[in-house]
C-alpha cells in the first residue's frame, strides 16, 4: 500500500526554500531600502532571489528565466505581476549589509536548532570556495596562481548542522580571528555543551573566551610549539589526546560534513568576478544550503 502524501510534502524542494526565504526576510528587512526607492519589490523578494539563483547554482538571466516559466514559485515569491530586471539582483547582491542579514538569519535558524536539543556539542571551522572552475593542476600548468579564494568560517550545533555563526572573507585569512567573530555571535544564539575545534584554532585566548565568557568547554586540538612537547597556558595545558579522546573530539567531523553537503548542493566554484559580489555570493549559497535542511 503507497503512503499518502501530504500537502506538505508535494511542494517542490526549490519552492521551501523560497518560503523560507520570505518568511525569514520578513523579520530582519524592511519593505524597501529607501523612501525614495521605486518600491517594484520589496528587499525580501530580492534576497530570497538571490538565495533562489544561489540554491539553484544558476545567472541571474537563468534565475529569471526560470521564474518566468514557473507561476508557482512566482507566488511564493509575490512577483506575479513583473520581475525584476538581472541588474537589479546584481546591484542588491553587492550592497554591505548582505553578509549582515546573513548572519541574522542564521543566528535565527541556529536558535530554534539549539532550543530542540540544548545538550549537544558544537564545532568550527572554515573552507574555501574556489574563484574559478579550473582545476589547481590546470592553473598550476598554466602557471598561475592557485591560492585564492573566498573563505567560509562557520559554527554548527553537531546534532543539527545547522550554524549558530558565519564570517565571510575574501582572500586567505588566519582562523583564528574568524574564531573569536563566530564565538562572539555564538554567545548570542546558545550555549551548547562544548566546543571542537582543529589545530587552526589553537590559542590560550580562545579557550578562556570559549570557557570564561561563554561558558563553554572548549576542546581544540594544540600544536606542539615546544621542543620538549609541554603545552602552555592554563587551557592549553589540559589538551592531551588522552583529554581530546575522553571529550570526544572525533564529533568535529559535523563542520565537515557541513561543508561538504554545502559544495555538494551549491557547487564549490564562483561564478560573481567582483570581490563584494564574491562574498556576497558565497553568503547566499550557505543561506541557500542551510534553508533547504
Amino acid at each position: 500500500m503507497s503512503k499518502q502524501v501530504t500537502a506538505e510534502q508535494s511542494i517542490p524542494l526549490v519552492e521551501k526554500v523560497a518560503d523560507l526565504a520570505m518568511r525569514l526576510g520578513r523579520r530582519h528587512l524592511a519593505d524597501y531600502g529607501a523612501v525614495t526607492s521605486r518600491h517594484d519589490f520589496t528587499q525580501r523578494q530580492l534576497m530570497s532571489c538571490l538565495i533562489l539563483r544561489a540554491y539553484l547554482k544558476t545567472t541571474y538571466r537563468g534565475l529569471l528565466d526560470l521564474l518566468a516559466a514557473s507561476p508557482s514559485l512566482r507566488q511564493r515569491i509575490g512577483l506575479t505581476d513583473k520581475l525584476p530586471h538581472y541588474t537589479t539582483l546584481q546591484k542588491f547582491s553587492g550592497r554591505s549589509q548582505v553578509l549582515a542579514i546573513a548572519q541574522k538569519l542564521v543566528a535565527e535558524i541556529g536558535r530554534a536548532a539549539a532550543a530542540q536539543d540544548p545538550a549537544q556539542p558544537a564545532a568550527m571551522d572554515a573552507t574555501g570556495m574556489a574563484l574559478t572552475t579550473a582545476s589547481d593542476y590546470f592553473r598550476n600548468r598554466k602557471g598561475g596562481k592557485v591560492r585564492k579564494w573566498v573563505k567560509i568560517s562557520t559554527l554548527v550545533l553537531c546534532g543539527s548542522l545547522l550554524p549558530l555563526g558565519l564570517v565571510v572573507e575574501l582572500g586567505a585569512v588566519n582562523d583564528k580571528p574568524h574564531g573569536r567573530v563566530l564565538m562572539q555571535q555564538a554567545q548570542n544564539v546558545a550555549q551548547p555543551s562544548r566546543l571542537y575545534a582543529d589545530a587552526g584554532y589553537d590559542s590560550e585566548l580562545l579557550h578562556a573566551q570559549c570557557r570564561e565568557q561563554w561558558g563553554v568547554e572548549s576542546v581544540i586540538k594544540p600544536i606542539q610549539r615546544r621542543a620538549d612537547g609541554q603545552r602552555g597556558g592554563r587551557w592549553r595545558s589540559l589538551m592531551s589526546p588522552e583529554y581530546l579522546q575522553a571529550c570526544g573530539f572525533g564529533r568535529r567531523w559535523a563542520v565537515e560534513s557541513f561543508f561538504s553537503g554545502l559544495k555538494r548542493t551549491t557547487g564549490g566554484a564562483l561564478q560573481a568576478r567582483r570581490p563584494h559580489q564574491m562574498v556576497a555570493e558565497a553568503t547566499f549559497r550557505v543561506l541557500a544550503y542551510v534553508l533547504r535542511r
